[in-house]
C-alpha cells in the first residue's frame, strides 16, 4: 500500500468516526413519522414492506435489533440508519481520495454530504434513504477505483465487485437504476477499449449482478409463510412477485398512485433552489469548477463527466415522474428525500473541484503550503457552518412526538376495539406500538387502504382474531361487485361484538355506512355507531373532554413534518365534540337545538380560555356558536356578553386569517352584532 493509499483510507476512517459522532447522540429514540413506522414494524414480525418491499433493510434492522435487545426496536434501526449514513459519507470521501489524492477536498466532499440538512435529518431516523446514499456512495468509489486501476485484474476484480453493488443496491432504492444504467455502459466501453471484454467475463458480470438481487428471495418466503401480523402483498406467485417489485400498486416510475402532475421546469427550480439554499453557493461554484477543471486533468475527465451526466439523467428523469404537488410542504418533504441521490454527486464534484484548484493553483503560482492551508480553512469553515446552522433542526433525540401521538390514541380506545386506520400518521405510529412494543394487545388495527387489496383479507385476515370480512374485499368505488363488501357490511358484521373507531376519517368513495351508521367524535378518531343508538350529549362532552394529555404548543414545528400534521390533529381534536354539538344542532329539524347550542358553546369557550394561542379557526368557531346560540333564546347567557364574544372572536379570526373569503360576509358581520350590542345596551339604560 502506498503512503496516499495509506492517507486516503486514514481520512477515510477519520471522517466516518467524526460523522459518526455527530450522529448518533441526534439519533431519534422513539418512532419517527412517515415510512419508518412501517418499515421498523415490518422488521419487528419479518414481513414484507411497501413496494418494492426493501428485503435488505428489513434483515439488516432485524439483525440490528437483535444486536442491541437494549434498546427499543425504532431506536436501534434509526441508530443503524445513521451508521449507513456515516458510512456513505466516508465512501464519497474515498471517491474523491482515489481521483484526485487525500486533502480538503476528500473530507469537504464527505463531511458537507453529511451534515446537509437532508442527509444529516433522513439519516436520524430509519428511512431506506441512507442505505441508497450508501449504495450511491460505494458505486462512485468503484467507478474511482475502476477508472484509476493499473491493471486487467484490478478492473476485472473491480467491476464484478461493482456488478454485486449494483444488484444489491436495487434491492433497496429503485431510483439507482437511473445511476446504473449510465454507469454500466461506461464499464463495459472501458473493457473493450482494453481489449478485455469477453463473453466468458460477460457471464460472470451478469452473475454478480444478478446475486445482488438474492436478498429478493426473502419476499417470497416471507409470504408463503405469512407469521407476520403486518406485511404488504402477496408474493407467493410470479404475478404478485412482479407486481411488488414494480411497485404496480402505487404506479411504476411514480411516487404515488394518484393522477396529478407537477411541471417538469417547477420540479427542477425546486431542486435547484434546494441546492442553493441547503449546499450553499459555494459549494455550487467548487461543483462547477470541478467540471471544468477536469478538462486539464486527463487522467479524471471521464469520471467528471459521467457523474455529471448520472446527476442531470437522475435529475431530468425524477423531475418528470414525480407526481406529487410540492405546493404542499408534507408532499415537498416526500419529495426533497429524492434529491440526496443528486446532491451526493454534487459534492463529490465539489471536492474534485476544490482538489484541482488547489493542485492547479500550486502547479502555476507555486506556494504549494499556502494554497493547502487555503483549502482545509475553507472547508472547515464551511462544514463548521452547516453543522452549526442545521444542528438544531437535525437534532432528534429528543423527539417523541409521533410516538406520543400514537401511545395517547391507543390509550383512549375501549378494550377490545377495532381501529380502522388511515393514512401513514395513525397507521404507522400505531402498528409499530402494538406490534412492536406489545400496548394494547387487546385491539385490532384494520388498514382501510389495505382493505381494498384482496391479498390483504385473504392473507391477513387471520391474524386479526375477532373482525369479520363479509367478502374478499372492500371495493369502495364498486361495492355490489362479486365477492366484494361495503363500509356498512363490514360495521354490521363488526360493530354489534365490539366498538369500532375510525382514525383519522373514512374515504369519501363509499357513503354506504351513512344510511345505517353514524360517527360520534373521540378525539383525533371517530366512534362508528349504530344510527338508532341513543347520544346523550352531556356524557359525551365530559368523557371527550382533555382526552389526550398533549402539552405540545401549537405551530412548533417544521411545516413539512409528520410532527406538525400530529400536532395539528392534536389541536384540532380538542375542539371536534364542541364542532359535532354544533353541526348537530344546525342539522336538528324545528326547535329543541338549545341544548346542543349550549353545551357546544361552553366547550367551545372553555377550550379558547384555556390557552394563548391556537389555531385560527377556534376563533370563527367560538364566534358563530355565540351568535348560533344568541339567535336560538340565549338559554340563560347574557345577550351583550353573546354579542361581544361573537364580535371579539370574529375580529381575532380575521387578524389572523387576512386571505379568507368570506373577509368582507365576517367583517358585515362584526358591524351588524356591535350594532345589535349597542341597541341592547341603549335599552337596557333606558329601562327603569
Amino acid at each position: 500500500m502506498s503512503a496516499d493509499q495509506r492517507r486516503s483510507w486514514i481520512l477515510t476512517g477519520a471522517i466516518v468516526a467524526c460523522v459518526t459522532a455527530l450522529y448518533v447522540p441526534c439519533v431519534q429514540r422513539a418512532v419517527p413519522g412517515g415510512d419508518s413506522g412501517e418499515l421498523i414494524t415490518t422488521a419487528c414480525e419479518l414481513g414484507v414492506a411497501h413496494p418494492p418491499g426493501y428485503p435488505l433493510f428489513t434483515l439488516l434492522a432485524r439483525l440490528t435489533m437483535c444486536c442491541l435487545p437494549s434498546l427499543s426496536p425504532a431506536h436501534s434501526v434509526n441508530l443503524m440508519s445513521s451508521l449507513l449514513g456515516a458510512a456513505a459519507s466516508g465512501a464519497l470521501c474515498a471517491t474523491v481520495c482515489t481521483l484526485a489524492g487525500p486533502g480538503p477536498g476528500a473530507v469537504l466532499a464527505g463531511g458537507l454530504f453529511a451534515v446537509t440538512r437532508l442527509s444529516w435529518q433522513w439519516s436520524m431516523m430509519a428511512e431506506v434513504f441512507t442505505m441508497n446514499n450508501l449504495f450511491v456512495g460505494l458505486l462512485f468509489f468503484l467507478t474511482a477505483g475502476f477508472h484509476s486501476a493499473e491493471n486487467a485484474t484490478q478492473r476485472r476484480k473491480i467491476a464484478h465487485w461493482g456488478a454485486l453493488c449494483c444488484g444489491l443496491g436495487l434491492c433497496n432504492q429503485h431510483t439507482l437504476v437511473l445511476y446504473v444504467l449510465v454507469i454500466i455502459p461506461w464499464v463495459l466501453y472501458r473493457l473493450h477499449s482494453h481489449r478485455e471484454l469477453s463473453l466468458c467475463g460477460l457471464v460472470s458480470l451478469g452473475a454478480c449482478f444478478l446475486g445482488g438481487f438474492l436478498p429478493y428471495i426473502y419476499l417470497p418466503i416471507s409470504s408463503y409463510l405469512n407469521m407476520a401480523r403486518w406485511s404488504w402483498g402477496d408474493q407467493t406467485t410470479l404475478s404478485g412477485l412482479l407486481t411488488h417489485l414494480l411497485r404496480a400498486e402505487y404506479g411504476t416510475f411514480s411516487l404515488a398512485k394518484t393522477d396529478s402532475s407537477v411541471n417538469l421546469s417547477t420540479m427542477l427550480q425546486a431542486q435547484l433552489d434546494h441546492c442553493v439554499a441547503d449546499l450553499s453557493p459555494p459549494v455550487l461554484v467548487l461543483a462547477g469548477m470541478g467540471l471544468l477543471l477536469s478538462s486539464w486533468e486527463r487522467t479524471c475527465c471521464s469520471t467528471s463527466w459521467l457523474l455529471t451526466t448520472m446527476l442531470l439523467v437522475y435529475s431530468l428523469f425524477f423531475a418528470w415522474r414525480a407526481n406529487l404537488d410540492i405546493r404542499r410542504p408534507l408532499l415537498l418533504g416526500v419529495v426533497e428525500r429524492f434529491w440526496l441521490q443528486s446532491d451526493a454527486a454534487v459534492c463529490v464534484l465539489a471536492g474534485l473541484g476544490l482538489s484541482w484548484t488547489h493542485t492547479g493553483l500550486e502547479r502555476r503560482l507555486g506556494h504549494g503550503g499556502v494554497w493547502k492551508t487555503t483549502g482545509w480553512v475553507l472547508t472547515m469553515c464551511l462544514l463548521a457552518h452547516m453543522v452549526h446552522s442545521n444542528h438544531r433542526e437535525c437534532d432528534q433525540s429528543r423527539n417523541t412526538v409521533v410516538e406520543r401521538f400514537g401511545r395517547e390514541l391507543l390509550a383512549s380506545f375501549p378494550a377490545d376495539s377495532i381501529i380502522l386506520t388511515r393514512g401513514d400518521l395513525p397507521g404507522n405510529s400505531l402498528r409499530y406500538l402494538h406490534y412492536c412494543q406489545g400496548i394494547r394487545p387487546d385491539v385490532r388495527l384494520v388498514d382501510q387502504e389495505m382493505m381494498t387489496y384482496t391479498w390483504y383479507v385473504a392473507k391477513l385476515g387471520q391474524h386479526h382474531p375477532g373482525v369479520h370480512f363479509p367478502g374478499c374485499w372492500w371495493d369502495p368505488a364498486f361495492p355490489e361487485g362479486k365477492d366484494t363488501f361495503n363500509l356498512e357490511q363490514f360495521l354490521f358484521h363488526n360493530t354489534q361484538r365490539q366498538p369500532v373507531f375510525a382514525c383519522i376519517g373514512l374515504p369519501d368513495g363509499d357513503p354506504s355506512w351513512e344510511r345505517s351508521f353514524t360517527h360520534w367524535p373521540l378525539g383525533v378518531c371517530d366512534y362508528l355507531v349504530p344510527a338508532q343508538k341513543q347520544f346523550d350529549p352531556e356524557e359525551w362532552a365530559h368523557r371527550t373532554r382533555n382526552i389526550y394529555n398533549w402539552s405540545e404548543p401549537h405551530n412548533s414545528f417544521h411545516s413539512g413534518s409528520w410532527e406538525r400534521v400530529a400536532n395539528e390533529e392534536m389541536w384540532q381534536a380538542r375542539m371536534k365534540t364542541a364542532f359535532f354539538l354544533f353541526d348537530l344542532a344546525e342539522r336538528m329539524q324545528g326547535g329543541g337545538n338549545a341544548r346542543l347550542l349550549a353545551l357546544s358553546y361552553t366547550l367551545y369557550r372553555e377550550i379558547v380560555e384555556a390557552y394563548s394561542d391556537y389555531p385560527p379557526n377556534w376563533d370563527k368557531n367560538l364566534a358563530l356558536a355565540c351568535e348560533r346560540l344568541l339567535r336560538s333564546g340565549h338559554q340563560g347567557f347574557s345577550p351583550d356578553s353573546l354579542l361581544t364574544c361573537s364580535a371579539q372572536h370574529f375580529t381575532l379570526y380575521l387578524e389572523k386569517e387576512h386571505t379568507d373569503p368570506q373577509a368582507p360576509a365576517i367583517r358585515s358581520a362584526i358591524t351588524h352584532l356591535l350594532k345589535e350590542r349597542d341597541r341592547l345596551r341603549q335599552r337596557q339604560r333606558q329601562t327603569p
